[in-house]
């Protein structure tokens, strides 16, 4: 992992005891959407932390100069050379656990937080969570009709439904049921990260890091579900792209292998 200044704060200084990584790769059209949605928390007391995974487009510059328009956030611009969506979140993850933090979380940079995504976030943790699933919604602004937004949540819910009698989802040691974690939408906190292992430093045509992560804490806690009202807006570009169905077989064990993954 390799780190640059941004914000006014070197890299090496302390994080806020909230910690947000935000893994980055080319998202020049949608990354500022994603800074306004978090500098618009009702609760703004964190450090977000953008890992680039090696952007060839203008994305860091957009980063750069968000933090410098934006004293008053602690925003560090860190760079992750080993390609995959897992390590880049895996750096930004330990980037708070080695600087401090004492609670993490993670949203992705075509993503809208709500203004409460935060608030709700500590109010989880207040409850005794150790891992927090949050809510996934689709994007409003992306041209999706409300049919088509409708048959996307029941989707998920139906994923997440399968997902807890999935073969590869139960044998020993697990301490509770299967819990659907959104990658772009989760919290964490710093000690079960570290426990825990944290995400696998994988490529995202290799393992979905986020399902991984779930296991790995389900073998150490029982303190983890989901909060409906950790909301964040996700992209629904791969289901624009592939379809319902393929963007489903796809998260499903890669069943669907699309020649593009990186869909921008």
């Amino acid at each position: 992992m390799s780190a640059a200044q941004s914000g006014g704060l070197p890299s090496t200084a302390q994080t806020r005891p909230l910690c947000i990584a935000v893994p980055m790769l080319n998202e020049e059209k949608l990354v500022r959407q994603t800074l306004d949605s978090l500098a618009a928390q009702e609760h703004p007391d964190f450090t977000l932390v953008v890992v680039d995974n090696g952007s060839t487009d203008h994305s860091c510059g957009i980063v750069a100069d968000f933090a410098a328009a934006h004293p008053g956030m602690d925003i560090r611009l860190i760079h992750e050379p080993q390609k995959g969506t897992g390590a880049a979140a895996d750096t930004g993850m330990r980037f708070g656990v080695d600087h401090g933090a004492t609670w993490l979380a993670r949203t992705d940079a075509d993503c809208l937080a709500a203004t409460d995504w935060t608030a709700r976030i500590m109010a989880a943790f207040d409850d005794g969570l150790e891992l927090v699933a949050g809510q996934l919604l689709p994007r409003e602004d992306e041209g999706i009709t409300a049919m088509e937004r409708r048959m996307m949540l029941l989707a998920v819910e139906v994923a997440s439904f399968f997902g807890r009698i999935r073969p590869g989802n139960k044998g020993e040691g697990y301490l509770g049921p299967y819990q659907m974690l959104p990658g772009c939408n989760m919290a964490i906190t710093a000690d079960m990260y570290h426990r825990s292992g944290g995400f696998p430093r994988t490529r995202i045509e290799e393992l979905h890091e986020d399902r991984a992560l779930s296991n790995r804490v389900r073998k150490l806690s029982r303190a983890y579900g989901l909060r409906r009202d950790v909301v964040v807006y996700g992209s629904s570009r791969r289901v624009k792209a592939w379809g319902l169905k393929n963007t489903l077989a796809w998260y499903a064990d890669h069943r669907y292998r699309p020649e593009v993954v990186d869909i921008r």
